[in-house]
């Protein structure tokens, strides 16, 4: 039906009687027993003492008080409006401007109605899936309302980004968080001023608003009180059955870390074998989803013996494990795993992430100790200097971090919930509100996406890693520093690290800026190679040959200016992996009979995935 059609009303479906009792029955009980969960969670709480986490040496966050705003928002804007008061005439000016982009949209709208065609005020982005539904552009009611939205929060972003005297942090602060604001109050997200929504509640009877109403509930549910938004259908994968599912065996084990082994696919391999270190903030099968896209089983069918870190879950009895402990207990004991599996010493490694950060400092730590197994050292969107770290440094500053250490000193780890919320934030729209008019609104069933279902798949964070992780590496960027970090009593220096290196950046990356990967490429000594892919930190990496779909630019020169390495480039068509291929393999051409895993020294444990990745948060 289109938006602009009226019923009549012997046509409007009215929901089943029978059915509207059974959901609201339904809703009252389990209602109730959430507001009674989340009120047991949240006494709890309260009752533990602050600094006294499980399981940790040392107190953390002790005597801090809880803050009515631990973001700190409520501070950034009062700076904000001071300093905007402070030069009225600039804001008089923006609301002119916005006055007189109302009014023309008023006459564009009454001429509309009137049959005379006019040219849009300000367009949607043409990727912003919000308005994709044809009554946004052709009925002149809801055009109206997305014109008026899109003046609206154009307004706002141009008058909180044109504030002068804000220092950066606090400036990209109210950025940020204008931003959320603007995208909570699009006119999609609400049901009487999305057509969409309002077409299926016609159709449906409103049925679709009390399944919506249960969809909701079961949300909350699962978040044991607060709203965890269902983005998959969970029960559509299995890992080793449909995801993660490359051939191999767990051959290595320590309190950190299973490495598994995968099995060969050609009759030869390369001599050096490959290890790669996934970040723990995630789980390491996005390198493994589906055959078609599997950078793991791709990387094997090239020759490499790949072996790959995965990382525990860790809970309370891990929390005094710190940065130095995932060097010695990851990297460190998967290459003595490595040696005892295939008895060769020398290998190159491939670091994802955070996993690439931690690359690269325990890299930094055997330069010191004379250590040269690891041969060559690739890098996926990594950062190493954490100067300008992306929209992930509205989170870090004092009062927030000491918010998310009390956090962490009650329970001895960060909820992996907690840190999938930040990430999501970062692409609201896509991994936020466009579920909540989906599920809650438009009552649909999640659909079954390998990625979603990952990306669901949280992982928390040991107390002690993760604070000095954002204290000393994003809050003061202390690892491009020489001594400036310390690792297990060794003061590291990355100018030390002296090998080849190949550094993927991600064009479109909001977690790890490209500029910022290039830029800390600048403190590795060694041959270097940058490549910077098309889309962002995840399709910019998972890209298959096969697929076809985004480029990749490389470049020869290494200029100290990213802009100038990126004007001198090269684009090329397609993925990046068999550059990648061209280049190690040339670094050690030799081969060996294919390996299978395990070895008398290294026996099969289990087989792959294992079971360190089976756990849940």
């Amino acid at each position: 039906m289109d938006a602009r059609e009226k019923p009549d009303a012997s046509d409007i479906r009215l929901p089943d009687p029978e059915l509207v009792r059974r959901t609201m029955s339904d809703i009252a009980e389990r209602s109730q027993r959430i507001v009674s969960t989340w009120l047991r969670r949240q006494g709890s709480s309260q009752a533990q003492t602050p600094g006294q986490g499980p399981g940790m040496g040392q107190p953390m966050g002790q005597g801090a008080t809880p803050s009515a705003d631990p973001l700190n928002i409520g501070g950034a804007f009062l700076e904000m409006t001071t300093r905007l008061m402070s030069n009225p005439s600039r804001l008089m000016q923006a609301q002119l401007g916005l006055w007189q982009d109302y009014m023309t949209l008023w006459q564009n709208t009454t001429r509309r109605i009137m049959g005379i065609e006019t040219t849009p005020v300000i367009q949607a982005d043409p990727r912003d899936r919000r308005f994709k539904d044809d009554a946004w552009r052709d009925n002149e009611i809801f055009d109206f309302i997305k014109q008026s939205y899109l003046l609206s929060a154009r307004f706002v972003q141009d008058v909180v980004k044109d504030v002068d005297g804000l220092e950066p942090k606090v400036a990209q602060k109210v950025d940020f968080y204008s931003r959320q604001f603007v995208d909570a109050l699009s006119p999609s997200n609400f049901l009487l001023t999305n057509p969409e929504v309002l077409r299926k509640t016609v159709e449906t009877g409103g049925e679709n608003l009390l399944k919506g109403l249960t969809n909701l509930l079961t949300d909350l549910e699962r978040g044991k009180g607060n709203l965890r938004i269902r983005m998959t259908d969970d029960e559509a994968f299995k890992l080793g059955d449909n995801i993660a599912m490359t051939p191999g065996k767990v051959v290595w084990q320590t309190p950190l870390m299973q490495l598994i082994q995968y099995a060969p696919t050609t009759p030869d391999v390369l001599k050096r074998p490959l290890l790669v270190i996934p970040p723990w903030i995630n789980k390491f099968y996005i390198l493994d989803m589906r055959p078609k896209n599997s950078f793991v089983r791709w990387a094997v069918s090239q020759g490499h013996t790949v072996f790959i870190v995965s990382w525990v879950n860790p809970d309370e009895e891990l929390a005094a494990k710190d940065f130095g402990d995932y060097m010695k207990e990851g990297i460190l004991a998967a290459l003595d795993g490595i040696e005892a599996a295939t008895g060769e010493r020398e290998i190159n490694a491939i670091g994802y992430c955070l996993g690439g950060t931690l690359l690269a400092s325990t890299l930094a730590w055997m330069a010191v100790k004379k250590d040269r197994r690891i041969k060559s050292a690739t890098f996926f969107v990594t950062l190493l200097d954490f100067s300008e770290a992306g929209e992930l440094s509205v989170f870090i500053d004092e009062q927030q971090i000491q918010a998310i250490e009390e956090k962490m000193s009650r329970r001895g780890y960060l909820e992996g919930g907690e840190m999938s919320q930040t990430f999501n934030m970062l692409r609201a729209n896509d991994l936020i509100w466009s579920f909540v008019v989906n599920n809650y609104l438009l009552g649909n069933e999640a659909f079954p996406f390998d990625l979603l279902y990952w990306n669901g798949d949280s992982t928390r964070m040991p107390a002690a890693m993760h604070s000095f992780y954002l204290r000393q590496m994003y809050q003061l960027n202390k690892l491009i520093e020489p001594g400036g970090i310390t690792l297990n009593d060794v003061p590291i220096d990355l100018s030390k690290v002296d090998l080849p290196v190949y550094m993927l950046a991600a064009r479109e990356d909001h977690i790890t800026p490209w500029k910022s990967t290039y830029r800390g490429l600048q403190n590795l000594r060694g041959s270097k190679r940058f490549v910077l892919a098309a889309s962002g930190h995840i399709a910019g990496v998972v890209n298959a040959p096969e697929s076809g779909k985004y480029s990749h630019n490389v470049g020869s020169a290494m200029p100290e200016d990213a802009d100038e390495w990126l004007t001198a480039s090269t684009e090329i068509s397609g993925s990046w992996w068999p550059d990648w291929q061209r280049w190690i393999s040339k670094l050690a051409p030799q081969t060996v009979p294919a390996r299978e895993p395990g070895s008398q020294k290294a026996p099969a444990l289990e087989d792959a995935p294992g079971s360190y990745v089976r756990v849940m948060s």
